[in-house]
């Protein structure tokens, strides 16, 4: 009888076994060389975020009081702050959101549910996506050319416009994306039940996407939130305290941008200061929005 047992297999050979062992070993390698450069990448952006946040505080905190934040913006060496440019940016991105929320998110129900025509998604797409990549500045003329040149004038409303322009594509990507990932057979059980197609979108997917819908809101709120090229060309800027939507309104990156590249320390110490209070504003957003997701999951 042969050294081999009936129905046992041979064990390899040891040029088989070495084979094995460098295909393993260069397998380990590969896994370490990629686990290192994913690291070293996370290390190099969170080191970029932290010296910009770390420059912020230091740069922007010691123009932050009070007065900063009741105070309109004056000349050079009048003490003024940054009221009125808070106000009008909250007004004008405020605005903005409740244009580009609605339009954005039915646009990406459309395309993500009800949409059967192939062309009329594919240019729906491709326009979605070329306003996602345009220029703001282009975003700001074409407003500008819209509104503002007709009346003769500029306005907070237009500048709300040209943010809401900037918002609608976020926004439609991201809600289609989210909704594609709902797995069909959530939607099947709820057909199954006898739902229509609008309760089903409503409560079924839509409940399912709502953290990815919420971050894409977000998105959109922290992108428009700093543009200051289509505001150049719309809002323009207000010195003096102004929320009339018909008249030129003052806004932070539009200050930032006035206050940066002048000559007198107070202006370029609330130009750091308004660059802090949006980055905080943003991040407040988005922590508070989490919490609020998170508590209301978990009460489901």
């Amino acid at each position: 009888m042969s050294g081999e047992l009936a129905g046992v297999p041979a064990a390899p050979s040891g040029a088989g076994w070495g084979r094995g062992g460098r295909l393993a070993a260069r397998r380990r390698l590969a896994d370490r060389l990629a686990t290192g450069l994913s690291l070293g990448a996370t290390g190099i952006v969170l080191l970029a975020l932290g010296s910009i946040l770390l420059t912020l505080l230091a740069r922007g905190l010691p123009g932050l009081s009070a007065g900063t934040l009741v105070r309109v913006m004056t000349p050079p060496g009048g003490g003024g702050g940054l009221a009125n440019a808070i106000a009008g940016s909250l007004v004008q991105t405020g605005l903005a959101a409740a244009i580009g929320t609605p339009v954005g998110l039915l646009t990406g129900i459309y395309l993500s549910e009800y949409a059967t025509d192939g062309r009329v998604v594919a240019v729906v797409r491709f326009v979605s996506d070329m306003m996602l990549s345009a220029p703001s500045i282009l975003v700001g003329l074409f407003v500008y050319l819209a509104l503002v040149a007709p009346v003769g004038h500029f306005s907070g409303l237009s500048g709300a416009v040209a943010l809401a322009v900037l918002f609608v594509p976020v926004v439609v990507r991201t809600t289609e994306d989210m909704l594609r990932l709902v797995p069909l057979t959530m939607r099947e059980a709820a057909y199954a039940l006898g739902a229509p197609k609008w309760r089903v979108v409503l409560q079924v997917c839509l409940r399912a996407a709502r953290a990815g819908v919420l971050t894409g809101i977000l998105l959109a709120v922290a992108r428009v939130s700093g543009e200051t090229a289509p505001l150049l060309f719309t809002s323009l800027g207000n010195m003096n305290w102004s929320l009339s939507l018909a008249a030129p309104m003052a806004s932070l990156p539009v200050a930032i941008y006035q206050y940066a590249g002048s000559a007198y320390d107070d202006w370029v110490q609330l130009a750091w200061t308004g660059a802090l209070l949006i980055t905080a504003g943003v991040l407040v957003l988005n922590v508070v929005v989490r919490m609020w997701h998170r508590r209301l999951g978990a009460g489901q």
